[in-house]
């Protein structure tokens, strides 16, 4: 199944099902174009992993982690499917990267690997807009990934079973592809990465690991239609603008 949010037409948030080109909520189903698709979960936060393919670690000339590389965006980051995105003004490069994100069905802390899958909600697009800018000048990444709307996600949430083991990840910018790799890829897997982050913090139902971009990140523009398909789970679709 694939789970959606919605604002039904009469203003009242819905958890659904995604048909594709309508939802369903208590036996009743309405057209897409008749209801706010919404991001669909509310993270307490957002838990990123940077440097999680190694082509993408090798186009920005770094060495790869010899443990996850871990940082956060706040609930204040969440975009959704069809939104526009307010990039942050007087930025020379502000650059998106696609990436597979995990939704945490439970509460959690101490997770071992072997039993980390138990946790997971689903799977959502999740795209990771990054301003070099600030990025390459402070250590916490604040500025560069914390920024409001840097993390468009959705448009739903598909149950595990749905998304395979070697699931593609695939960026389109105003319909020319420009990330193509799959799940298989990562460095560090996703029960690592619960394994890993839970030992330091817990999760909440809701929150999200987005786990890493491979190659093929660039510079986005005023204007720019931004779609993040994953194998299993569709495609999110987002628009940017340069104020």
């Amino acid at each position: 199944m694939h789970h959606v949010r919605f604002r039904d037409p009469t203003g009242a948030v819905r958890r659904g099902e995604w048909h594709g080109d309508s939802v369903s909520f208590g036996g009743e189903r309405y057209d897409l174009d008749t209801v706010d698709v919404l991001p669909p979960c509310e993270p307490s936060k957002i838990v990123c992993i940077g440097l999680n393919y190694a082509d993408h670690a090798a186009e920005q000339d770094s060495d790869l982690p010899d443990r996850p590389l871990l940082f956060l965006k706040a609930p204040n980051a969440v975009a959704g499917h069809g939104d526009t995105v307010t990039l942050p003004a007087g930025k020379e490069r502000i650059e998106w990267e696609a990436e597979l994100g995990v939704v945490i069905g439970e509460q959690c802390r101490n997770v071992p690997g072997e039993s980390a899958m138990d946790v997971v909600a689903g799977f959502t697009c999740l795209n990771d807009i990054s301003n070099r800018d600030d990025q390459r000048r402070e250590k916490n990444w604040v500025r560069g990934k914390a920024f409001d709307g840097a993390a468009p996600l959705g448009p739903v949430v598909a149950d595990p079973e749905h998304v395979p083991g070697d699931a593609s990840v695939e960026l389109r910018v105003n319909g020319e592809t420009r990330q193509s790799s799959d799940r298989s890829n990562l460095i560090f897997s996703i029960p690592e990465l619960i394994a890993e982050i839970t030992t330091y913090l817990t999760l909440e139902p809701g929150d999200v690991i987005s786990t890493g971009t491979p190659a093929g990140v660039g510079a986005l523009a005023d204007g720019d239609e931004v779609e993040v398909e994953i194998e299993g789970v569709g495609t999110l679709a987002h628009s940017v603008r340069v104020p």
